[in-house]
């Protein structure tokens, strides 16, 4: 048992208080000073740094919403519409509360893309940060699978078709496929039973692995340490107390310059809560204010904005897109058996494994490899600390122009999530296959442009100007 620490008599009461936590709770406060004020993060943080602690802050938000969203909701076909209509129009403030959650999702998406996105420029995912950087992954993945579910709850237009065609989309895998999109739709079309089994995982099962994933991502990256934008690693050079000369306690300085970040985040989350909720049906979606009606497809079915992307990717394969990747892969092969230092019949197995797949592609539906392109779109992330080979961290000391090559895959990205958005047309088809190829070749090209141009010195030190 440890040793209870005494107070003077005539200390501050607050003082008294907390020295009674401590001696009765001592884990906590031992965790509040790892994780908070003995955490030393590198004091040269930007506003890029303001999208992890908003994500906490959104996470909570939609948690917070929907505990108060579900005591009014009716998980049933018959009912789901209406119980909607009525937390909108008779219970006191629900419009807001529900407003407030879905442009929360988008916010979500907004956060985390930015998130990640800064992770991309300042190589947050290099060694020794690759497990954050899976774990964060791993979120991303949780997250999309979490707004799939509850974008089918409110059972508007929208909601049901969307959650037919992406359902349906899993009968094409060979051999399980149909019994599978049955079991995750509990009936042959999506109804009633699929509306209980989403409503069960989107309140209870997805958020649980979510809350453990994020409790995880933030144990790991407090293990190893939060990276910079100069990709400098502060605990290299410490002072005799073991402190980081380059590191600054999270709390309080960066608890209180988070405060602008929430601040600007809040009045913008606001104006689109009070003045622009649907924000031109692109948040919310005016076909999803019709009931949810089996027998009249709308003219157009898209998902929200932030799986346009890749739902491109997705409608990009067809079967002439196939034979793009035939060749791609029978390239691939040869050129790896090529350059590879290895017997040859190391070589000569290359070229048949390629082989073998040029089979399965040619034998398999397009279908099929549309679900694999969108579900490769995101695991193919994963990869990343294992695909860079850079020998600077940081987008600031690298070649000047790798900074072109994420200019372009942040523009293909943008182009593919509003062509999803759009009917598909010849024009838009040839588009999104030219920017899959683009977004594939940004990652399983990165071994090879990673490594070439000179990259500048990289300090010892961090750089940093009071501001």
């Amino acid at each position: 048992m440890a040793e209870f620490k005494e107070v003077p008599a005539d200390a501050p009461a607050t003082e008294k208080v907390t020295v009674w936590f401590e001696n009765r709770f001592p884990t906590a406060f031992a965790e509040y000073k790892k994780h908070l004020s003995e955490y030393y993060a590198p004091k040269n943080f930007n506003f890029w740094y303001f999208f992890g602690s908003l994500a906490l802050l959104v996470l909570v938000i939609q948690i917070v919403t929907g505990i108060f969203l579900v005591m009014h909701y009716k998980p049933d076909a018959n009912l789901a519409f209406a119980s909607v209509e009525y937390i909108m129009r008779d219970v006191p403030w629900g419009w807001l509360i529900r407003y407030m959650h879905s442009t929360g999702a988008s916010a979500f998406f907004v956060v985390v893309y930015l998130h990640m996105y800064r992770g991309l420029i300042y190589g947050s995912y290099r060694k020794p940060r690759e497990l954050v950087w899976i774990f964060g992954c791993a979120i991303f993945l949780v997250l999309m699978a979490e707004a799939f579910m509850g974008y089918l709850l409110p059972w508007g237009q929208m909601s049901y078709w969307g959650a037919q065609v992406i359902v349906n989309l899993f009968s094409a895998i060979p051999f399980i496929g149909p019994d599978l999109a049955i079991l995750i739709r509990g009936d042959f079309v999506v109804g009633d039973a699929t509306l209980n089994r989403f409503f069960s995982f989107h309140v209870i099962a997805v958020p649980l692995v979510l809350l453990g994933l994020v409790v995880a991502h933030l144990l790991a990256l407090h293990d190893v340490g939060s990276n910079n934008p100069d990709g400098v690693e502060i605990k290299a050079l410490k002072n005799e107390k073991g402190i980081p000369l380059d590191g600054i306690p999270f709390h309080p300085y960066y608890t209180v310059h988070d405060i602008l970040g929430v601040s600007v985040f809040l009045m913008a989350f606001s104006a689109i809560v009070f003045f622009a909720p649907e924000l031109g049906g692109y948040f919310l979606e005016y076909n999803n204010f019709i009931p949810a009606d089996p027998l009249k497809t709308p003219n157009h079915i898209a998902p929200v904005w932030y799986f346009t992307p890749y739902y491109s990717m997705l409608r990009a394969v067809t079967d002439q897109m196939m034979y793009v990747f035939v060749a791609i892969v029978l390239a691939g092969s040869l050129l790896a058996a090529a350059k590879a230092k290895l017997p040859a019949l190391f070589k000569a197995a290359i070229v048949g494994a390629g082989v073998v797949i040029v089979g399965l592609m040619l034998a398999i539906d397009a279908k099929f490899w549309g679900v694999v392109v969108m579900g490769g779109a995101v695991v193919i992330m994963f990869f990343l600390p294992w695909l860079d080979y850079c020998e600077a961290r940081s987008i600031r000391y690298r070649p000047s122009w790798h900074k072109w090559i994420y200019a372009i895959f942040v523009i293909n990205f943008f182009i593919l999530g509003y062509l999803g958005v759009k009917p598909p047309s010849p024009v838009g088809e040839l588009v999104s296959q030219v920017g899959t190829l683009i977004y594939f070749g940004f990652f399983a090209l990165m071994p090879w442009w990673s490594r070439l141009g000179e990259c500048k010195l990289v300090p010892t030190r961090v750089t940093f100007a009071p501001h």
